[in-house]
């Protein structure tokens, strides 16, 4: 007996869809990466140092939100898993911290190529001088995914969007389906 898979909706309703999350993703990192920023401004601030880093933060939330609507196209950390949700969650949330990681790095060896710095140059500034900065980074950003999974796979595991209508819109709709 075999099952047919259900249609794919229309490309239209699919770029719509992605561009929804895409827009949800990126301010949902913006907010996080930005909250990170403030905090450095102020201690540099402290320090006789100004710098506004908000501009930063939304091009790497931008940045960051389309590498991992790729590792979703890719499938990044999805298994078939009947347990408790929490492998699921920390499971996506390593597996993108990693994809996150060596496309980031990527993204620092190609902006040092635009500025005539060697790939050793790049890398060095990483994970040299910077390298408690870079885990931190790391850190903070694994701190980040975790919940947005959490979230991502709970709202797949109750199915038909009873999640995100809980969340934004009436409990009691959600509750009736």
């Amino acid at each position: 007996m075999a099952t047919t898979a259900p249609p794919k909706p229309p490309l239209r309703v699919r770029a719509l869809n992605e561009f929804k999350e895409m827009a949800i993703l990126t301010v949902y990192l913006a907010v996080t990466i930005g909250s990170v920023n403030l905090m450095k401004m102020a201690v540099l601030h402290s320090n006789g140092i100004d710098i506004d880093a908000w501009g930063a933060a939304i091009i790497k939330a931008l940045v960051l939100a389309k590498f991992i609507l790729i590792g979703k196209a890719f499938k990044v950390g999805e298994r078939e898993d009947r347990g408790p949700l929490i492998w699921p969650v920390l499971r996506k949330a390593f597996a993108f911290l990693v994809l996150l990681l060596v496309l980031s790095t990527i993204e620092e060896i190609v902006k040092g190529w635009f500025h005539d710095r060697s790939v050793l140059d790049s890398l060095r500034d990483l994970f040299g001088a910077r390298l408690a900065e870079t885990g931190a980074g790391s850190l903070i950003l694994l701190l980040v995914l975790i919940p947005y999974f959490a979230f991502e796979v709970l709202a797949e595991a109750l199915g038909e969007n009873r999640l995100v209508r809980a969340f934004f819109f009436d409990r009691r709709a959600a509750e009736r389906g």
